[in-house]
C-alpha cells in the first residue's frame, strides 16, 4: 500500500498524541505489570500475567497501526488551502435539507477520522462525493436508502 491516505492536520495530531500516551505511559506501564506479575512465580497458572501480556499485544499492535497510518498520510492543512470557495477535503460545510429546512455541518475527513456523532464525515461517504468541488448557494443531490435527498450548501468554512 504506497498510496498516500488523506488525512486532516487536526486528525493526523491526534494520533501522533495517542501514539505518545501508548509509547510514554501505557507501555511502561504494562512491562511493569508484566515484571510484577513474573515475580508471583509459576507463569503457567498466572492470570495477571497472561492478562498483562495480551495488553501488551494491543498496545504494541496499536503502536504499529497508528506508525503505519501516519508513514502513509496525506497531512492536509484545510487552513492553509486556496480553495476559492469551493469545498475540498477538510472543509466544514453547513446544509439544509431542502424537505425539512433542518440544518447539520460536517466536516470532510478520512476514512479513519470520521465519527458521525461529531460531525466528522468520510471523503469517501455519499454526502461527502456529493459535495466536493460545490460552493456556497450549491444544491446537491445525494442518494440515500431512503431515496434521494437534496440539500443547499449554506455555507463553507476552511478551519
Amino acid at each position: 500500500m504506497n498510496s498516500k491516505v488523506p488525512l486532516t492536520a487536526r486528525g493526523a495530531e491526534k494520533l501522533r498524541e495517542e501514539l505518545k500516551e501508548l509509547k510514554t505511559v501505557a507501555r511502561p506501564r504494562v512491562v511493569e505489570a508484566i515484571a510484577e506479575a513474573r515475580a508471583h512465580g509459576d507463569l503457567k497458572e498466572n492470570a495477571e500475567y497472561h492478562a498483562a501480556r495480551e495488553q501488551q499485544g494491543f498496545i504494541e499492535g496499536r503502536i504499529k497501526e497508528i506508525e503505519s497510518k501516519l508513514s502513509h498520510a496525506q497531512v492536509i492543512d484545510v487552513t492553509t488551502l486556496n480553495a476559492g470557495g469551493r469545498i475540498v477535503f477538510g472543509t466544514t460545510v453547513t446544509l439544509a435539507d431542502e424537505e425539512t429546512g433542518e440544518e447539520v455541518t460536517y466536516q470532510i475527513v478520512g476514512d479513519d477520522e470520521a465519527d458521525i456523532k461529531q460531525g466528522l464525515i468520510s471523503i469517501n461517504s455519499p454526502v461527502a462525493r456529493a459535495l466536493i468541488s460545490k460552493e456556497e448557494g450549491d444544491i446537491v443531490e445525494v442518494k440515500t436508502p431512503g431515496g434521494i435527498k437534496e440539500y443547499e450548501i449554506i455555507k463553507v468554512q476552511y478551519i
